[in-house]
């Protein structure tokens, strides 16, 4: 495609524009801002990109996922062309070897592989994983927490961390077992933040979370997905407590702690989700 092409839309060619529009901002006539990004620049963009298409998601919103997507789907252009400047590899490489790899993974889809479940998938892939990266299964294993990104969220890298030393054999017989955890962190952080030691304080507060997590992968639930929802449900009632408070001409500073609880109660019953209505076709 020529630089005037470009501009418009031809069927069938997205992949073919973007990848040549990438190619035109990074080149001597192209975008000064562009031409001067390197791989280590661009890092911090594909985190906040994929952080966004994670709101986009929660939202619901199929034309803010389709923008989110596409943002994320542009760092992964923009990163290839910059190995594509060097001689390294290209947009078709990146999509051939993803391809490959799918192949090679599912056996059970493209092969003559049989599995009873989604257990035995995951177990044939870690050992397709093992095979891949050249291990003897003669030699003594990498760790079962090697490979966990340490960048990860917390609460993530924890039960990433925690389903990984289970499937070691490294876990709770059952779900009383981590909610016991969760009670006896809690006891070793009251008796920290009783001797008023600061230090003891941070290590049981993370033991705390780090036992919250398991409990929550014990009911498949994610930590972070959850954390995220309490955070956003504290948000929405705070604005309203803030906004209620200002169209009475008064400011939350200062105001007595009572009142502030029976105006966060009033919030969570205003935005408390209504109930799932009666099924019963007005059947009594």
């Amino acid at each position: 495609m020529q630089p005037a092409d470009l501009r418009e839309r031809q069927p069938g060619k997205g992949w073919e524009r973007l990848e040549a529009i990438m190619a035109v901002l990074r080149s001597p006539g192209g975008c000064p801002w562009d031409r001067e990004q390197t791989l280590e620049s661009l890092k911090k963009y594909l985190i906040e990109e994929a952080y966004e298409l994670y709101e986009a998601i929660d939202e619901n919103d199929p034309a803010h996922h389709l923008e989110e997507l596409g943002d994320v789907l542009l760092q992964i252009v923009f990163q290839t062309q910059v190995r594509r400047e060097e001689g390294q590899f290209c947009l078709d490489d990146v999509a051939q070897g993803i391809a490959d790899k799918m192949v090679r993974r599912h056996p059970h889809v493209f092969g003559a592989v049989e599995v009873k479940d989604a257990a035995e998938v995951t177990r044939n892939w870690e050992a397709i994983k093992r095979r891949e990266r050249g291990e003897d299964a003669q030699a003594a294993p990498r760790s079962p927490l090697a490979g966990i990104p340490a960048a990860l969220p917390a609460l993530q890298r924890a039960q990433r961390i925690q389903t990984r030393s289970a499937r070691a054999g490294f876990d709770w017989s059952n779900w009383q077992q981590a909610r016991d955890k969760v009670a006896e962190e809690t006891t070793e952080l009251d008796e920290a933040i009783a001797a008023d030691d600061r230090e003891a304080i941070a290590a049981e507060l993370g033991d705390l979370l780090f036992a919250l997590s398991s409990l929550a992968r014990r009911f498949e639930i994610d930590a972070e997905d959850a954390l995220r929802g309490a955070t956003r449900r504290f948000e929405k009632r705070f604005n309203l407590v803030a906004e209620m408070a200002r169209l009475q001409g008064r400011d939350l500073q200062g105001m007595p702690v009572e009142e502030l609880v029976q105006r966060w109660q009033t919030a969570k019953e205003i935005l408390a989700p209504e109930p799932p209505p009666d099924d019963d076709n007005g059947r009594n």
